[in-house]
């Protein structure tokens, strides 16, 4: 049955395929018949992986077993309030690492939400309530206004039937339906007009189908197969950090074994010296380093919700900062998804309509200026037509909050809450909500013209008549109120309002209509035309015909799914960010064409491509153009996930925003999926892993600028524990090679390591950016961690640390060589000297450039956590019950000034160095924050 095009069939052929008749359906023993073979209609949770698998797995990154090592070696050397301290850490990491995973793989069960409880079908020549997961192909399906497709179905009889497609195919209008055969072979899903698509809901009208494709067999059951199939792809800074965990322990065990044989062979004891390599071994890798991007990136995520941007998965915050394309739907995302008349043409005046949305709030005006509806009787009568042959409603209510204080306040307006705002809604059509609305405007609403109009006939709009007319009542007389197709409804039309007068509908005054009506479809209007007709007193009318006959013309009316009214400059920000919008949506092209230039995404020499298009490329020919099209248009779910896939082939970090059904699959394929919080179907939430709570595209902007100050506040934490950790490496490695006793002890290596490098470490973690972070295009996904002099800043501090903890220690020791209390004064000498060159030093890594480019007291979170460590130093110097735990004395004068001298020379040497630099070159501008990348 798959391999048939159902849409090509007639209805005789379709039946007889199907083995069943319209008017009787299927017996229960066939229907069982049938269900053994092709099974329950209900789309497969898929492979499932248990919770508990979920929460092992967590415990197999190559970081986690990293920290295992630690926690061994942290317990054999007796340090166990250590050892518990990085166990809670693996544990931590692994629970969180599990609810995200969790969480994500909720989707297929979301997806199965929207599948219909119920369904009204015919067996055996009566109409039954089934439970839809017992619908098989061949059932006869009865649907109406508010019932939801349980299965794919072809229409076999429809009257008036308009389905929302939206969250499939993201077409913005309900689509009419009808029982034709359609003879092209290959149909976009929204082209397919006979067929009725599982999940789908009826808007208007009625229909009888039969089910051609139950389950996974359905449109939506290729979505399931999708989402099912389609791999997550790792983040940057999961790759990134992989990495450094494997350098790191590589480093750790080379340098720690030279140390050790280098110790033995100047004659150091064999024990003192593993136990000293040991604690190398720990301090070498930063044990905390897991735990301090999981709170940087938790701190990043509470800032993201204030600005409206909920984050499912932690690591795709960091991955918004190398987001170099964002893949957006129009309908919803761009769009407010609220069909709004913007323009009417009537009697030759071009009238323009201001107002968005639903809220019946705004003008209708001519050259700019506001017309006095009592004094326009054309617009008076177009408006009478727009608010009676209408079968929507305009609905208001009211937030909780704000029918309390209207209740507390009693009404008064200046005392209710500013950003409490009645939200306007529509219940019908959409294209009947724009024309109640517009009437509403300038208050001709239903209920206003209620005691004055009686509908007495309607008869009603459907794909074939394209229009709709009712008869009124009105002081007596009778009135015929029409809309339609323009191309349709002229033909009806003898005469003409023009000018406040009935004049004959002349061949000149019809193309003009038709010009003004060609001009709108152009700028990707909808546009429907509106006439009446006053009848005879005795006038009796049979039919349709007669009543749609010898019309009088009004006007034309214009109207659009409008742009967000803040979306322009959002995708301008994203420009100067060199970050490239692209617009992927299942509407006409001509339509997807006129927002895209509404809102600047297409630039000058863009290309715009359509489904059909699509489907003729293979992936090397859509490789080829990918990076020059900014619109899709007429495309299905598959499309979608190919146009990911393509980018992320050229080297590109895609984000894809969507709401609908359709969007999932390439959400979840996509580096990070972004969802609409009120307009997103629960699937498109549930794959995604950011969350827009106001579904307003310029959030998304917000969320990259902390995507990217995320990032380099983990770069900065890094740069400061690995600079750290080589400077505590290499003053005991030196000092091994120089034939000098041990600088540090093991005790006072893992204080440093857990207490110095922790507290600052995190405090970095929630730095404020720099000025000029959103004025550089995205660094590369590829790049390395130690990219932009990074490593060379580690490396180059790292060594003046150690060395100049190695002239201290060296300096304090040479006054009495072979004492071992002034061994044990050197040793503490060398210890302050080492804390107090990495808390100088954090304060360097909050710039690129040096620590006097950068107010040193602008992060408090930081000044504390330098001062709390200060202080825990001060307290194994001279607090007696621990200096025998730490080996440490109190320090003198002449102690502290060689201190205090060493440690401030690494960071303020290379920090002066670096003003000078800067004033030799006279840079125009900052440094350039991330490589430049071709031209979005």
């Amino acid at each position: 049955m798959d391999q048939l095009k159902w849409h090509q069939s007639t209805t005789e052929d379709l039946l007889k395929t199907l083995g069943v008749h319209a008017d009787q359906g299927l017996t229960e023993e066939e229907a069982a018949a049938r269900r053994e073979r092709y099974g329950a209609n209900e789309l497969s949770a898929g492979r499932r992986v248990s919770p508990i698998t979920l929460f092992l797995n967590q415990f197999k990154d190559f970081m986690v077993l990293i920290l295992a090592g630690a926690t061994l070696v942290s317990g054999m050397l007796g340090e166990y309030l250590d050892s518990i301290t990085i166990i809670a850490i693996i544990l931590l990491n692994g629970v969180l690492g599990f609810i995200q995973e969790f969480r994500a793989e909720r989707s297929l069960s979301a997806l199965k939400q929207l599948s219909a409880p119920t369904a009204k079908v015919m067996r055996s020549g009566t109409v039954t309530h089934i439970p839809a997961k017992q619908l098989v192909p061949g059932d006869i399906v009865l649907l109406e206004s508010g019932d939801r497709v349980p299965a794919d179905i072809r229409w076999v009889e429809t009257n008036s039937c308009y389905v929302e497609e939206s969250t499939l195919t993201g077409e913005s209008v309900p689509v009419s339906k009808h029982h034709q055969r359609i003879s092209e072979a290959e149909l976009p899903l929204g082209d397919q007009k006979n067929i009725g698509f599982m999940g789908t809901m009826v808007t208007r009208g009625t229909g009888k189908g039969v089910v051609i494709r139950t389950g996974m067999d359905t449109e939506m059951g290729n979505i399931a197969h999708l989402i099912e199939n389609t791999e997550t792809m790792d983040t940057p800074l999961q790759h990134r950090l992989e990495q450094l965990g494997k350098m790191l322990i590589i480093v750790a065990l080379v340098l720690t074994v030279m140390v050790v044989v280098a110790g033995i062979m100047h004659g150091q004891d064999a024990l003192a010296m593993f136990l000293a390599g040991v604690s190398l071994a720990v301090a070498a890798i930063p044990e905390g380093l897991p735990a301090i991007v999981t709170i940087a990136l938790s701190l990043g995520v509470q800032r993201m919700i204030k600005r409206k941007a909920i984050v499912r998965k932690l690591p795709s915050v960091e991955t918004l900062g190398c987001a170099s394309v964002i893949c957006s739907d129009k309908t919803g995302t761009l769009t407010q998804n609220k069909m709004t008349v913007t323009r009417m043409w009537l009697g030759g005046r071009l009238l323009e309509v201001s107002g968005e949305g639903f809220e019946p709030n705004g003008q209708v005006c001519e050259k700019g200026k506001p017309i006095e509806l009592k004094h326009d009787q054309e617009l008076r009568r177009f408006l009478q037509i727009s608010a009676l042959c209408n079968n929507a409603s305009l609905t208001e209510t009211y937030p909780e909050e704000l029918r309390a204080a209207k209740k507390e306040r009693k009404g008064d307006k200046a005392a209710e809450p500013e950003d409490l705002k009645a939200v306007w809604n529509v219940a019908g059509d959409p294209t009947e909500g724009a024309l109640l609305v517009l009437a509403a405007k300038l208050g001709m609403t239903p209920r206003a013209l209620q005691g004055m109009y009686e509908r007495t006939q309607e008869y009603p709009f459907d794909s074939e008549r394209k229009r709709m007319s009712v008869v009124v009542t009105h002081q007596g007389g009778r009135h015929v109120l029409t809309k339609g197709a323009p191309d349709v409804l002229l033909d009806r039309c003898k005469y003409m309002l023009w000018d406040g007068k009935v004049v004959p509908f002349t061949g000149t005054l019809k193309q003009k209509v038709l010009a003004e009506n060609e001009g709108m479809a152009k700028q990707a209007l909808r546009v429907l035309g509106l006439a009446y007709r006053e009848l005879k007193p005795h006038e009796t009318i049979h039919d349709e015909a007669e009543a749609e006959s010898q019309l009088v013309f009004v006007g034309l009316a214009g109207m659009i799914d409008p742009p967000r009214r803040e979306v322009r400059e959002a995708i301008s920000l994203c420009r100067r960010a060199g970050i490239k919008t692209v617009m992927i949506t299942g509407d006409h092209q001509t339509t997807a064409e006129a927002i895209a230039n509404q809102l600047g995404i297409i630039p000058r020499g863009g290309m715009s491509v359509n489904g059909a298009q699509l489907a003729g490329m293979d992936d090397e020919a859509l490789d080829k153009v990918v990076d020059n099209v900014y619109v899709y248009a007429r495309v299905s779910p598959e499309h979608k996930l190919r146009i990911v896939k393509s980018l992320q082939r050229q080297g590109h970090v895609v984000a894809m925003t969507g709401d609908g059904v359709n969007d999932a699959p390439a959400i979840k394929a996509a580096d990070i999926g972004i969802a609409m919080g009120i307009a997103g179907t629960d699937v498109s939430k549930e794959a995604s892993s950011l969350i827009l709570s106001d579904d307003n595209f310029a959030t998304i902007v917000a969320a990259i600028e902390e995507g990217r100050g995320i990032y380099e506040n983990i770069r900065k934490f890094i740069r400061y524990l690995l600079a750290s950790n080589v400077g505590e490496i290499l003053v005991m490695f030196l000092a091994m090679m120089m034939g000098l006793p041990l600088p540090l002890v093991p005790i006072q290596i893992l204080w440093v390591n857990l207490v110095t490098d922790g507290l600052p470490a995190m405090a970095l973690g929630v730095d404020q950016p720099e000025k000029d972070l959103m004025e550089h295009r995205p660094r590369s996904a590829k790049e390395n961690i130690f990219a932009r002099r990074l490593g060379w800043k580690i490396i180059s501090r790292g060594i003046l640390i150690g060395v100049c903890t190695l002239i201290a220690f060296w300096l304090t020791l040479s006054v009495d060589p072979g004492s071992a209390e002034q061994l044990t004064k050197a040793q503490t000498v060398a210890f302050s000297t080492l804390v107090l060159a990495q808390l100088i030093h954090v304060f360097d890594c909050r710039s690129s450039r040096s620590i006097f480019h950068r107010n040193l007291f602008q992060n408090k979170y930081l000044v504390l956590a330098v001062i709390s460590s200060l202080i825990l130093l001060l307290g194994v110097l001279y607090i007696e019950p621990l200096q025998p735990i730490f080996k440490t004395v109190p320090l003198g004068f002449r102690d502290w000034a060689i201190t205090f001298v060493m440690a401030g020379i690494p960071t303020f040497l290379l920090g002066i160095g670096s003003v000078m630099s800067g004033q030799k070159k006279k840079p125009s501008g900052g440094r350039p924050a991330y490589p430049k990348r071709h031209a979005a």
